[in-house]
């Protein structure tokens, strides 16, 4: 049996190669920067036993003047130029740790000096160890003071955090404030705002306590909060809330712990109605009641309309028969 040609539409091979070609021209002209990265990276450097260290930890009394190192790796094949400094480790609103530029000299992230390293340069393929030193001010009040060393280098950032710890007494303390519900059904969300009043980073913990008034509400069992609290700082989160109920009135207990710190409450009230629920059956009970109210209106009309007024009786006087007048009548 012949085999019979497959027709193509005019122009398809010639479309065919054009896309082809522009494939292969994006290919073989795609940067070659890609091979270089990823750049550069800064850690801190191994400790004496040569493990890795997440974090820098530096513990001083007041006047004591800490030194550690910093580890930048260039594993590209350029020379990097990078600049060191000090900042400040900050809680955002929602909790997550950032850094802002060290503004005062109480700022633990003015204490942290570089020297003459504040800028390095890095050969390719080459790792590099820089000295730093914090010096804390004799003032200094204790507890801990959250800093960071950032990294810069053509726009791009990267930053290690420095747990600092200056000696003397130490406060843990805490509170929870601005309760609320928000939202509805399986989306409902109690929002609450943590303080730290102490001189410690905390790690908190929260539970949720629902006592409804027409039956058993779940809450939440208490758990470890993603957040290291900083001292001094607040926060602003919302913890999900499942179980909230569809109809009731809810008092709920929001219960905060640390450890070293004197658990913090607060409490809220919430009502939970379905209003799309409300304005269906009221739009009906409406309905029905203007329909009751017209009906019995007007059975009260029906009833109380007077009936046609019956025949007039005679004029006859007591003990005499009644009789005709003929009028038009001649005698």
């Amino acid at each position: 049996m012949p085999v019979l040609p497959v027709p193509r539409r005019p122009g398809a091979a010639a479309r065919l190669g054009v896309v082809l070609l522009a494939a292969a021209a994006l290919l073989c002209g795609a940067p070659t920067a890609a091979a270089d990265e990823p750049g550069w990276t800064v850690e801190p450097a191994s400790g004496r036993a040569g493990a890795a260290r997440p974090y820098f930890y530096l513990a001083g009394t007041p006047g004591a003047v800490l030194e550690d190192r910093l580890a930048l790796a260039n594993p590209s094949d350029r020379e990097r130029t990078v600049t060191l400094r000090g900042a400040d480790a900050d809680n955002t609103a929602d909790g997550a740790l950032a850094v802002r530029p060290a503004r005062e000299s109480v700022d633990a992230g003015s204490w942290i000096s570089f020297g003459g390293s504040a800028t390095v340069r890095i050969p390719p393929r080459t790792r590099a160890v820089v000295p730093f030193t914090v010096t804390v001010p004799p003032a200094s009040s204790p507890g801990d003071h959250p800093a960071a060393v950032v990294a810069a280098e053509g726009g791009r950032e990267a930053a290690v955090r420095v747990h600092l710890r200056v000696g003397g007494p130490t406060v843990s303390a805490l509170t929870v404030e601005d309760v609320a519900v928000r939202g509805r059904g399986a989306a409902a969300v109690v929002a609450y705002t943590l303080v730290n009043r102490g001189n410690v980073a905390l790690a908190p913990e929260l539970a949720i306590r629902a006592d409804g008034r027409f039956g058993e509400v779940p809450g939440r069992a208490a758990r470890a909060l993603p957040v290291e609290l900083l001292p001094g700082r607040r926060v602003e989160l919302t913890e999900p809330w499942p179980g909230a109920p569809v109809l009731d009135r809810v008092s709920l207990t929001v219960t905060v712990t640390a450890s070293g710190a004197v658990p913090a409450t607060a409490t809220a009230t919430a009502w939970f109605v379905p209003w799309n629920l409300v304005a269906l059956t009221g739009g009906g009970l409406l309905l029905l009641g203007a329909t009751a109210a017209a009906a019995l209106f007007l059975v009260r009309r029906t009833r109380g309309a007077p009936a046609d007024p019956p025949p007039p009786e005679p004029d006859v006087a007591p003990g005499r028969s009644p009789h005709h007048e003929l009028t038009g009548a001649s005698r």
